[in-house]
């Protein structure tokens, strides 16, 4: 690899790699409150909360590598042009277009990433947690109950308390449940209590030899108390199970020979992110050409700007495709099919500028 080729690959990933730390320390908090607010509302069980903190970014991974890699790109390539460098390197007879190999040398591995990402990864990690999810709901050891220790139930809707518990989190002793809504209040106590599980993805507690109070929650005097040898105690709802053939959780390849409208939504979505990648990372280059001491800030916020109206078009793409009102076959390729031209014919008509200005002289 000639020294040149070394120095600049260096300097674009030292550059690169910099933005998308902060990208991904930004969009971790993002993905952080998202899901405590999932928790917060009983959808996932709190003590898998780091697991789908995890799964979660892998997800945003094919949004976030593409605004990287063309930030990272804008950045050092316009630090060249700020430091005088590349008039330097032009008039050695190395113009923009020499510039395409270093740019290749970091862009292959990145979009080959995102395409990774994209096309298993994600989808992979959404049906993970959706399963995770499932197992954890039929365990009150996941869903966060522990033996000895006041708990509130999913939604702030109650309180439960149990005295023992077995290894799988299955089976109770010495059970407290407190439930309420607008008006009314429940507690229930039982000597033991088994969790149930339905079809539908309900969560039950059936409980054995214990005593049941139900009265109103502020003023009043209906109060009803009963003790009872079984009685069926049902859970807030969490987070419903999927459907089987879900597209979002399908794999890229059965999406192929899916017909139904939906997949062939997510199947564009899933390939728009690497080729987003590609014709943004081409475009940094010729966007970050400027003059010496000129402020290189306004130009990256016009990449920024045209990086967000491409994935917002993407998105709702991807819902005009979904609700019929694109066709699947025309899919999201009127998009992304003139922006990476246009990012080709941006980067070969920079270099090739350059070569009939070193020509006339």
């Amino acid at each position: 690899m000639p020294k040149l080729d070394t120095y600049l690959f260096r300097e674009f990933a030292q550059a690169t790699f910099a933005v998308l730390v902060v990208l991904m320390v930004v969009s971790l908090g993002g993905v952080f409150a998202d899901v405590l607010g999932d928790i917060a509302r009983g959808r996932v069980p709190a003590g898998m909360m780091l697991s789908q903190l995890g799964l979660q970014v892998l997800n945003y991974l094919p949004l976030v590598l593409p605004l990287g890699l063309m930030l990272g790109l804008l950045l050092s390539v316009g630090r060249l042009y700020r430091d005088s460098e590349m008039p330097v390197l032009t008039a050695a007879g190395v113009g923009p277009g020499r510039l395409l190999r270093p740019v290749m040398m970091l862009m292959v591995p990145v979009v080959a990433f995102v395409a990774l990402c994209s096309l298993w990864l994600g989808p992979w990690a959404r049906d993970y947690s959706q399963r995770m999810i499932e197992a954890g709901n039929r365990s009150l050891l996941l869903a966060g109950l522990e033996a000895g220790r006041f708990v509130e139930l999913p939604g702030g809707r109650g309180v439960v308390y149990v005295g023992g518990m077995s290894d799988d989190g299955s089976h109770m002793a010495r059970v407290f449940v407190y439930q309420q809504d607008e008006a009314r209040m429940d507690v229930t106590t039982a000597a033991t209590g088994v969790l149930k599980v339905e079809g539908s993805g309900d969560r039950f507690l059936e409980l054995g030899d214990g005593f049941r109070v139900e009265g109103p929650l502020r003023e009043g005097l209906d109060f009803r108390m009963m003790r009872f040898a079984s009685n069926e105690l049902q859970l807030p709802d969490a987070e419903g199970r999927r459907d089987e053939d879900d597209p979002e959780t399908a794999p890229t390849l059965a999406l192929l020979g899916d017909d139904r409208t939906e997949a062939r939504a997510e199947l564009h979505f899933r390939i728009a992110p690497p080729l987003l990648a590609l014709a943004f990372g081409l475009l940094a280059v010729p966007l970050a050409r400027s003059p010496p001491r000129q402020s290189r800030y306004g130009r990256t916020m016009l990449a920024f700007l045209g990086y967000f109206v491409s994935v917002n078009l993407v998105l709702l793409g991807q819902d005009w495709i979904a609700d019929g009102k694109l066709s699947p076959g025309l899919g999201l390729w009127w998009l992304l099919l003139p922006l990476l031209a246009f990012a080709i014919w941006s980067y070969v008509r920079d270099g090739r500028l350059g070569r009939r200005r070193r020509a006339a002289r």
